[in-house]
């Protein structure tokens, strides 16, 4: 109720100004406690997940309020992505609400404050509980990117519950070049020694983000790879660069789209990796996911664990905890008695 009275002065902000603001007030907000696991709890990559509701990465982009955010209810956070060395971004504006799509676009380009800010609060935080993923990025100008990976790699995997490998956002010219099998092979071996080197046995284990604008051999390949090389999950998918008809005045914004005109496209491509990977592989359900209805239907299509971002724009930062509640009505109502057992579980597309 606060939020919707508090939202018509906040979206007469720019987009920015009003995430600045959201962030700034969940600095503010009294730290509180990670969730205890219930009904819903979930292992993914051997961590155990209070509840499969998190936070993506974008909107704490410089690990300034993971524990802020887990007090809020989210089973985990995601921050970043970080990147080596501080960079701006690109110019402003660069973020847009759609507000008739309930969408978002943008092409903010990796702004953080760089890996040494980012460690300077990770380091402050060691010890506390929660599940807090860590997304790792490459500087815009780097002229050796899978080096500024294994960099982060070796920075932030002992503050990591997880890692997550970002080679998927279309604001950094190049940077999804790096599915390609050849490349994205090349990437996760250098991650993969950069995390031993680091914390051998104790290694977190690494999710890798993908696009959802692939076609079905660069699923297959990517499916194989990530199977290969042991990965902890699959995070799928990013923002999209097509552009479905939409209604807003923004729609014609370069950048990466989210939100709900993302929805169709993000479940097939859930879909589509479930299918690659035999089930072989957790993925984590993100795009467009809104209500308890939508993190469900990701569940039952193949998701382990679901992340939202978007739809907090429009519904506020209490959704997490709302979906959790009816999530696990949901589960009731269709007769499983756990997360686990309804991954997947989604009838046959027809």
């Amino acid at each position: 109720m606060f939020f919707r009275l508090l939202r018509p002065a906040l979206f007469a902000l720019d987009s920015e100004t009003g995430h600045r603001l959201a962030i700034d007030g969940l600095r503010m907000k009294p730290r509180g406690r990670p969730p205890k696991p219930g009904k819903l709890a979930v292992e993914v990559a051997g961590i155990r997940f209070p509840n499969p509701v998190g936070v993506a990465a974008g909107f704490d982009k410089d690990a300034e309020v993971p524990d802020a955010l887990l007090g809020l209810g989210f089973g985990f956070t995601e921050a970043g992505s970080i990147t080596p060395l501080p960079q701006a971004g690109n110019p402003r504006p660069r973020l847009f609400r759609l507000v008739e799509d309930r969408g978002v676009i943008n092409r903010m380009g990796f702004n953080n404050g760089g890996a040494q800010a980012a460690l300077a609060r990770l380091e402050k935080r060691a010890g506390r509980p929660g599940v807090l993923g860590i997304n790792i990025g490459a500087n815009k100008d780097s002229s050796d990117r899978v080096a500024d990976y294994a960099a982060m790699t070796r920075m932030m995997a002992p503050h990591a519950t997880y890692l997550a490998v970002n080679i998927s956002s279309p604001n950094t010219p190049g940077l999804r070049a790096l599915q390609d099998e050849g490349a994205l092979t090349g990437l996760l071996d250098a991650v993969i020694e950069a995390r031993g080197e680091v914390m051998g046995e104790n290694a977190p284990p690494i999710f890798l983000k993908v696009a959802p604008d692939l076609e079905p051999a660069d699923i297959d390949a990517i499916a194989r790879i990530a199977i290969d090389r042991k990965l902890g999950a699959l995070i799928v998918s990013n923002t999209t660069i097509s552009r479905p008809k939409l209604k807003s005045h923004h729609a014609g914004e370069t950048g990466g789209l989210s939100g709900a005109p993302l929805r169709p496209l993000a479940h097939q491509r859930l879909r589509d990796f479930r299918k690659a990977t035999g089930g072989a592989l957790p993925l984590i359900g993100v795009g467009g996911i809104s209500s308890a209805e939508d993190a469900w239907a990701r569940i039952r299509a193949g998701a382990s664990l679901i992340q939202l971002y978007s739809a907090m724009v429009y519904e506020g930062p209490l959704l997490g905890a709302q979906i959790v509640r009816e999530l696990e009505k949901l589960m009731e109502r269709d007769g499983f008695s756990s997360i686990a057992e309804a991954v997947g579980t989604e009838p046959p597309v027809t």
